[in-house]
């Protein structure tokens, strides 16, 4: 990411410090500072004033690093001997504008607030909540690039380890090909812990792969993401034995063909302006008509970047608005206990006609047989 992008996201979140009614703003969260700075390191406290003049506050493990990623960025090193708390304390000590601190509520301890309030009496401290996030949420060209290459190199892991199963291949053994082959295309590792799920496994959402073999299992669920220089990807296929038929294969087809539907309509919904709850709705709305409205048990989607879940959330209790360069995922899903799972996502940017789908493995019913 360029210095300059780096300078205009905290002239942005100075911008906004006035109606806070704070004289700095304290971001501690790590995700936040590596987006505001471009940081990379940990254990490292980011002070935005009004006026976007910034601190890096940090120790002299990071201090060449820092040099390196940050120039543009003052940085405050404390002695090993030092507690962050307390290099805060001597560098708003140093100026006396400084009365009011915004922090974000969301990320502090309780421990170190009343640590940072015994440090600094005479200072006032004002919770804020998601000034940082609410700008992530928006993505610039540079991010919204590499969360493509992030969607490239899952995909082409997934087409490659997809390729070699085995009735002896375990679920976890699906996991750590998927992370190998990541890495093996560029990828610094995974945005979460792939969810491999077989037949009944596949029921389980947020399934913890085991060491399952895939035998004769007849659908088998896969999400999986990577990161690429700190931005993830997002994506689940539900694959499938072709040829047998069965009252099972026959509900498993319909259910199948149902969450195709309302992950197609929710994809129509999606646009610049648009309330997340109704783009959820539109999935919802399919699956209800499709007698599937108990199975679907989760939002619809969620913006990710940095982090793999982020701002906006789509739900039914969804209060955000969709805007251009917002990333989302698109996942309708539904679960039969004991019997298999279906989940079909997507990862899409919003623009100012609609949308784009930025991933484009095939995901029709007879496009996902699971060959052994």
């Amino acid at each position: 990411m360029s210095q300059t992008n780096h300078a205009n996201r905290i002239a942005r979140l100075a911008s906004q410090l006035a109606d806070q009614d704070v004289d700095a703003l304290l971001i501690t969260s790590e995700v936040n500072v590596r987006y505001l700075s471009g940081f990379t390191g940990d254990s490292t406290w980011l002070l935005v004033r009004p006026d976007a003049t910034a601190t890096l506050l940090s120790d002299g493990r990071y201090q060449i690093q820092l040099a390196q990623e940050c120039p543009q960025i003052p940085a405050a090193i404390r002695p090993p001997s030092q507690k962050l708390g307390e290099l805060l304390a001597e560098v708003v000590a140093s100026s006396s504008q400084v009365k009011r601190i915004g922090f974000e509520a969301d990320h502090v301890h309780v421990s170190t607030l009343r640590d940072l309030e015994q440090r600094l009496p005479e200072a006032s401290w004002i919770e804020t909540s998601s000034l940082v996030e609410q700008l992530r949420a928006i993505k610039d060209e540079g991010e919204i690039a590499t969360i493509r290459k992030a969607i490239s190199i899952a995909q082409q892991a997934f087409v490659k380890v997809t390729a070699n199963f085995s009735a002896k291949k375990t679920e976890c053994e699906i996991y750590y090909e998927l992370e190998a082959e990541m890495r093996r295309l560029g990828a610094e590792g995974v945005s979460f812990h792939p969810i491999v799920g077989a037949e009944p496994n596949g029921a389980l959402p947020h399934y913890t792969p085991g060491n399952v073999p895939l035998g004769d299992c007849r659908t088998l669920l896969i999400d999986w993401g990577a990161k690429v220089d700190g931005y993830c990807s997002d994506l689940t296929r539900t694959l499938h034995r072709p040829g047998s038929k069965s009252a099972t294969s026959d509900r498993y087809a319909a259910a199948y063909e149902a969450v195709l539907e309302a992950q197609l309509a929710a994809i129509a919904a999606i646009g610049d302006g648009v309330e997340a709850v109704k783009v959820d709705a539109a999935a919802r709305q399919v699956l209800a008509n499709a007698g599937f409205a108990e199975a679907f048990n989760h939002g619809l989607g969620h913006g990710f970047g940095l982090e793999i879940h982020e701002d906006p959330r789509m739900g039914p209790s969804s209060t955000e608005t969709l805007k251009t360069g917002m990333v989302v995922t698109v996942e309708p899903g539904v679960y039969f206990a004991n019997e298999f799972g279906i989940r079909i996502e997507d990862d899409l940017l919003v623009t100012d006609t609609g949308c784009e789908v930025l991933s484009d493995l095939p995901k029709g019913l007879d496009d996902c047989p699971l060959v052994m």
